[in-house]
């Protein structure tokens, strides 16, 4: 039996996993939360695929997505990272995982957790839009427009609302699965 997806995740079967099993799946893990944020801002520009296929080197690259390190990398680790051909060696993009990570953990401190502080924007409860077409499915929203000034005024970078918005279909904020997609009615 064929499952009905998406057309977005194609037959690549990292991305088809990546559909089937995350893509929409509320996120309550910390360190999720901030692996999805370091992704997000490192796509920048370019294609998700592409950072699909880098992520496990960014999980080695980036300690296992720890904020709390990742918070603490000096020159010397961000000229390591700079020589590793596994991640987007971008200094800007490199830069703001440092800097996303200190803030990050300055959300922690005032919220008690990301957690807390993201899905206080939906009052914990996930949007489930209903759209037919990929088209019918925006790039940005005011809800993400207001994430995306929120997280700007408290430090972050390379978190503009098309990023941000981006962000909050991966972590379950929105679910933007197409109505004919079976993921659709199981996250809904």
């Amino acid at each position: 039996m064929t499952l009905n997806r998406c057309a977005w995740c194609g037959d690549d079967p990292l991305y088809i996993s990546y559909h089937d099993h995350e893509w929409g799946v509320p996120v309550h893990d910390e360190t999720k939360h901030f692996e999805f944020l370091l992704l997000e801002s490192a796509q920048a520009g370019l294609s998700w695929i592409t950072i699909l296929r880098k992520r496990e080197n960014y999980r080695l690259a980036f300690d296992g997505f720890d904020p709390e390190k990742i918070a603490r990398y000096d020159d010397a680790k961000i000229a390591d990272l700079l020589q590793n051909p596994g991640i987007i060696r971008n200094k800007r993009k490199i830069a703001s995982a440092i800097n996303n990570a200190q803030k990050f953990l300055d959300v922690r401190h005032e919220f008690g957790s990301f957690d807390q502080f993201i899905w206080q924007y939906v009052d914990g409860r996930p949007i489930v839009n209903h759209f037919s077409e990929l088209s019918d499915i925006p790039v940005t929203t005011a809800l993400s427009d207001t994430i995306s000034r929120d997280l700007k005024n408290r430090g972050f970078n390379f978190v503009g609302s098309t990023i941000i918005y981006a962000h909050l279909q991966a972590i379950g904020i929105v679910n933007d699965h197409l109505i004919t997609c079976f993921r659709h009615a199981e996250l809904s």
